[in-house]
């Protein structure tokens, strides 16, 4: 790569939405290694990592959720403001928070819905954070798919198939959109 940093105005903040377990932040952490590697700076918001640590006791109702990932658009409006590609990682399952958070990074930055799809049996099998087994047990209350719904982007920019196409496919496929967004607005 070299040292050539390739210093955007502005980002876009690109949001990954799908079940738990469908492979949102494979997906994003894979294009953000190979936007780095081109010079892009380029920051990963994933659920895990923020409850851990920006948003520390964030709950799962639809009320803390919908607080949770508000807060997230304000982080990413501001990281791309000052020239980050954001990929935020959340299963944000309703569509009237997606909209809210559209909303928020619309006033100033460019906003792209990703619907990361696999179906809640695929994830169900794949189940990497045992929570769909500790849902089904009653050990976890609100779990997406399974107590509390998932809605489906209806008209999302783009569709990442994690059930029937490879993740190299699906990083290929996602950074490509992301460099497409890029271009566009020069």
């Amino acid at each position: 790569m070299g040292s050539l940093m390739r210093c955007l105005k502005k980002g876009v903040v690109v949001w990954l939405t799908g079940l738990p377990g469908s492979g949102k932040t494979t997906v994003a952490e894979g294009a953000a290694s190979r936007l780095r590697s081109e010079g892009y700076r380029v920051e990963v918001l994933d659920g895990d990592w923020v409850r851990k640590t920006i948003n520390v006791g964030a709950g799962f109702t639809r009320e803390e959720r919908e607080r949770h990932l508000l807060r997230v658009a304000w982080i990413a409006k501001l990281l791309a403001r000052n020239g980050v590609i954001v990929l935020c990682s959340f299963v944000s399952p309703y569509r009237e928070v997606r909209a809210k958070i559209r909303s928020i990074i619309e006033e100033e930055i460019p906003y792209y819905e990703i619907w990361v799809k696999a179906s809640l049996k695929e994830c169900m099998r794949r189940d990497p954070k045992g929570l769909y087994a500790k849902a089904l047990r009653g050990e976890i209350k609100h779990m997406t798919g399974i107590d509390d719904p998932y809605e489906p982007p209806e008209k999302p920019a783009l569709i990442v198939d994690t059930e029937n196409e490879t993740v190299e496919h699906n990083v290929r496929k996602l950074k490509e959109f992301i460099e497409s967004a890029i271009h566009s607005r020069k």
